[in-house]
């Protein structure tokens, strides 16, 4: 009776990754489709609403629910030591990163992926991609690759762990939305055209600064909701195991195991 629970308790939970993974793929499509793709080149909310789907939103699920035992990268059975070089090729990535400088490549991704997004964010690059949209598809070259390296930094894909502490997962999750609120305000605040290549006309549509207005509220709301839930749970469950004094050495028991060490 136990064994047939756990299973469909396993399955359930593969079957929410896949969901989440496809919801993640279906971001990226839907920031280059229209009605998105369509209106890029004549309102900047719909050009920021585009960048939020390509750097945040899609990377983050894609993370959350990558089904890598589904797609037999990984294995199924995640009892015993992971031993380097054997097993499926997340197994090999997973011990890698067990062996990694984890603080110093951590931060190196936050540095990447701010370097990508201020990129995308200046005025330069949104006017160009306002002119030719097309250029969204090299966006989305750029910032889900780098977003997903980054969201595995911040949250567990099981197999993969991140590298860093908790403390230092809401660090790196409070930089990134500071900067993309930074960003946000920049805009909002401006008196004048931040963005040259959008052109408003009086009476029609949304005003200059309604547009930037507008802008500045998605950057801030998708930033918001992806990162705040990664500082919050992060911040729990760090409270919770400096409340416990066993959840360290359970840690280190279990780190152990994973590299086939005596327990």
């Amino acid at each position: 009776m136990d064994g047939a629970v756990a299973g469909r308790s396993l399955e359930l939970t593969s079957s929410i990754r896949a969901l989440l993974s496809c919801l993640g793929g279906l971001a990226v499509v839907l920031a280059l489709v229209p009605p998105v793709a369509s209106h890029v080149g004549r309102y900047a909310f719909v050009q920021a609403l585009q960048f939020t789907l390509l750097a945040l939103v899609a990377p983050a699920l894609l993370v959350v629910g990558a089904p890598w035992k589904t797609l037999r990268l990984a294995r199924s059975d995640r009892i015993g030591p992971l031993i380097p070089g054997n097993g499926p090729a997340v197994d090999r990535l997973a011990a890698r990163r067990q062996r990694a400088d984890r603080y110093v490549v951590a931060f190196a991704y936050l540095g990447l992926f701010l370097a990508v997004v201020i990129a995308w964010r200046v005025p330069g690059s949104v006017d160009a991609i306002a002119t030719h949209p097309a250029l969204a598809l090299l966006e989305a070259v750029t910032l889900v690759p780098v977003g997903v390296g980054f969201w595995l930094e911040l949250i567990g894909s099981p197999p993969l762990e991140p590298r860093a502490s908790r403390p230092q997962r809401m660090a790196l999750a409070a930089v990134a939305m500071w900067v993309v609120w930074l960003l946000a305000y920049l805009i909002g605040f401006s008196r004048g055209a931040w963005f040259p290549a959008y052109h408003h006309v009086a009476g029609r549509g949304l005003s200059l600064s309604g547009d930037q207005q507008v802008t500045a509220a998605v950057l801030w709301f998708v930033s918001l909701c992806c990162f705040v839930p990664v500082i919050f749970a992060n911040l729990v469950r760090w409270l919770r195991s400096e409340e416990n004094p066993d959840e360290e050495l359970r840690h280190i028991l279990r780190e152990k195991r994973r590299r086939g060490g005596p327990a």
